[in-house]
């Protein structure tokens, strides 16, 4: 009875904070091995190994942003992560991932567009510039720029925004634009926990640049 007297009771209220707070720390979690494993995938892995890595991951990835249907930053992770599979797919049998990744992009968007610094708009934006155009696929220049300055007006010291619009603009022939935002890339601060994404991104950039 003495142990049982000293032992605080929860309310209703109580209980339901810490289921809350448990289910955010188990979507936080998958959100963290996803991103560790996509950079993994992307930049330590090689030719069939890298698509079977990021084929893997989508599956992960898609699952258990179907398990938190609520979480946008996981639905975007399970698009960057199958837009990246279809990279390393290549040819036209990646243009059914980079739709279904397109899609989930636009849901995010809708649902919140400056969830993770807007990086919806980031990866939308480049997936615009980067598929072909009509009849092929959905390409639009004039569209990826603007998704791509909106990630900018939300994020304009970040690593990723200012590399895609970057490599954009250089894919346009615009060097002097793309030279300025290369080097905010390359000069963006470190993210915690992302070392080895910011280290293979780097390694993007500096070859971008070299281009010029």
């Amino acid at each position: 009875m003495k142990h049982a007297t000293l032992r605080p009771r929860l309310g209703h209220s109580a209980i339901l904070l810490l289921v809350l707070g448990s289910g955010l720390a188990q979507a936080a979690d998958a959100l963290h091995v996803i991103q560790q494993q996509w950079a993994v995938c992307q930049y330590q892995q090689t030719g069939k190994a890298k698509e079977s890595c990021l084929e893997q991951l989508s599956s992960q990835a898609d699952e258990a942003s179907a398990k938190e249907a609520f979480r946008t930053d996981l639905l975007i992770w399970s698009a960057i992560v199958k837009s990246s599979w279809a990279g390393a797919k290549g040819g036209l049998g990646a243009l059914g991932l980079v739709k279904e990744a397109k899609a989930k992009l636009e849901i995010a968007l809708k649902q919140d567009p400056k969830m993770l610094e807007g990086s919806a708009y980031t990866s939308l934006g480049s997936l615009y510039y980067q598929v072909p155009g009509w009849p092929v696929g959905f390409g639009d220049n004039e569209k990826a720029e603007q998704l791509l300055k909106q990630a900018l007006a939300i994020n304009p010291t970040g690593i990723d925004p200012n590399f895609f619009y970057g490599d954009f603009l250089l894919d346009q022939g615009r060097k002097d634009e793309a030279k300025t935002y290369l080097d905010k890339a390359l000069a963006a601060p470190d993210r915690p926990g992302r070392e080895v994404a910011d280290q293979g991104r780097r390694i993007e950039i500096r070859d971008r640049l070299a281009r010029l």
